[in-house]
């Protein structure tokens, strides 16, 4: 299969996403899920090691032509990331990088208390961010029905084992 039709995905890792850069022809996507460092610290504790503007400043050093991209990932938790303000903070750090966003749905799942934003807040999200010139799509959610959806295969298991009674 062609590099051109993969992307691999990160949380930023520094190291190896320099090192998959260096040796792969492949596309990335870099997992941001908030633009502020401590907020982005409680949703992914990878950003004490590799904090987002670090990592940002290793894409911005690589070249990414037309046969080559980078894009983000970006999960909308109703109430926690989706505001106005975290757009255009993101509109803001990712200035200077040809990119897109991919706008993911969060999938509910057990004993959690977040939540996905609502149809009206992804589309002013990707609204507002395709305004600043950053091209933006709401990915479209498959899978769901069946536990399939992003995040929701380990999910499935753990509502099975929870299910299953204690002999």
């Amino acid at each position: 299969m062609s590099p051109k039709r993969i992307t691999v995905s990160t949380i930023g890792i520094i190291p190896g996403m320099k090192k998959f850069l260096e040796t792969s022809n492949a596309h990335l996507a870099v997992s941001l899920h908030s633009p502020f460092d401590e907020e982005r610290k409680q949703l992914m504790p990878i950003q004490t090691a590799y904090p987002v503007q670090k990592v940002l400043d290793e894409i911005k050093s690589w070249e990414f032509g037309r046969q080559r991209r980078v894009s983000f990932e970006y999960i909308m938790f109703g109430g926690l990331n989706d505001t106005p303000a975290h757009a255009k903070e993101l509109a803001r750090i990712l200035n200077g990088i040809k990119c897109r966003i991919n706008l993911i749905r969060f999938h509910p799942i057990p004993d959690t208390p977040l939540k996905s934003s609502n149809e009206e807040t992804l589309q002013s999200f990707k609204d507002l961010l395709n305004s600043k010139g950053i091209l933006t799509t709401i990915r479209a959610s498959r899978g769901q029905d069946i536990y399939a959806a992003c995040g929701l295969l380990s999910t499935k298991a753990l509502v099975k084992k929870e299910e299953e009674p204690d002999y």
